[in-house]
């Protein structure tokens, strides 16, 4: 029988958070979070094999994702840039980001190339990618597609650890995931692991283009506001045991604040988002993610709220946003959002 973790007193007062905020009654002002990006390709030959149980290969999804996410990264005063490893190469040069350039330079990058021979040296990447980073000036978000098959050359997570000690908090290391062994997960979870400041996503996600949306605003920009006349409601956080997804005592107020606001407010929509920590499959968590979710849309519903205003996804891990090395962290990231469409 899995055990239920109670949370602290201190996390139990962040779980039952409703936050009211301003937003602008003009359209709200997009402010950039980083001041550059380089997006690095792994171009092993684990990456030109097909992902899990489907006929694409792990480098035509990363490239299919980049080309969306081009598309999606709003034209701010970034500079960017693309890399690759195993091998190690310049696609393009970090410079003032410009989206046709960049779309470009994602479309030259080869999917069908020969898999033998193609070993990943991933740490031996991130340390050729060294110069560039310390070239940039401001914050950089290094963004790496990988399935975490990391076989010759230095380890990769000591690398990460020594671009971090040397960068600080002006560097951020997010991985897009494509792993599909044991081994490559962990790997990319322990980078994962060493800074708060990391967006995790599954590859595969990024194809929903709710979770894309979410992932480029996480990593790239902030919206703030133009004044502050009209209301925006964002609600979060209602957090679920481990392995449960059943609405608690402690949800009770969180969610009557909801529900209050939600009838006061009949012009207003919303999207109810399940998450799950880093503990179990992908698959069990993405369906374990969907029942929270779901309970929360129930308990709205039977309280009175119009099923036609609620809208319901479930993320499994794809978005982890705490320290998932942590009891602490687990426990915050078993939680249902609920913002305001």
């Amino acid at each position: 029988m899995k055990r239920l973790h109670r949370l602290p007193l201190a996390l139990a007062a962040l779980a039952a958070l409703v936050l009211l905020a301003s937003a602008a009654l003009a359209a709200p002002k997009m402010t950039p979070k980083v001041d550059n990006f380089i997006l690095f390709v792994d171009y092993s030959g684990s990456m030109a094999m097909d992902y899990k149980n489907t006929n694409t290969s792990k480098i035509l999804m990363a490239q299919s994702a980049m080309t969306s996410m081009n598309q999606k990264i709003p034209a701010l005063p970034y500079k960017g840039a693309l890399y690759t490893f195993a091998p190690f190469g310049k696609v393009q040069e970090l410079k003032p980001y410009d989206k046709g350039a960049l779309g470009a330079a994602i479309a030259t990058i080869k999917t069908n190339y020969d898999i033998f021979g193609r070993q990943t040296a991933m740490g031996d990447g991130l340390a050729s990618l060294d110069p560039v980073i310390g070239a940039s000036s401001g914050k950089i978000a290094v963004i790496l597609f990988t399935d975490g098959e990391s076989n010759l050359g230095s380890d990769p997570v000591a690398e990460a650890k020594t671009l971090y000690a040397k960068y600080g908090n002006r560097l951020c290391l997010h991985v897009v995931s494509y792993a599909d062994t044991a081994r490559g997960k962990r790997i990319i979870d322990e980078i994962r692991s060493l800074s708060k400041c990391v967006v995790a996503v599954d590859g595969a996600a990024l194809q929903n283009a709710a979770v894309l949306d979410q992932f480029v605003k996480d990593v790239f920009y902030d919206m703030g506001p133009a004044d502050a006349d009209k209301e925006l409601i964002v609600f979060r956080s209602l957090n679920f045991g481990f392995d449960k997804s059943a609405i608690t005592p402690e949800m009770l107020p969180s969610l009557e604040q909801a529900l209050l606001i939600l009838k006061q407010r009949p012009d207003l929509s919303i999207v109810v988002e399940g998450h799950t920590d880093s503990v179990g499959s992908d698959d069990y968590n993405k369906r374990l993610s969907d029942r929270r979710a779901k309970s929360v849309v129930d308990w709205l519903v039977q309280h009175g709220i119009a099923a036609s205003r609620i809208e319901y996804a479930g993320h499994g891990e794809s978005q982890l946003k705490y320290d998932n090395t942590t009891e602490e962290g687990r426990a915050l990231s078993r939680r249902v959002e609920i913002r305001s469409k």
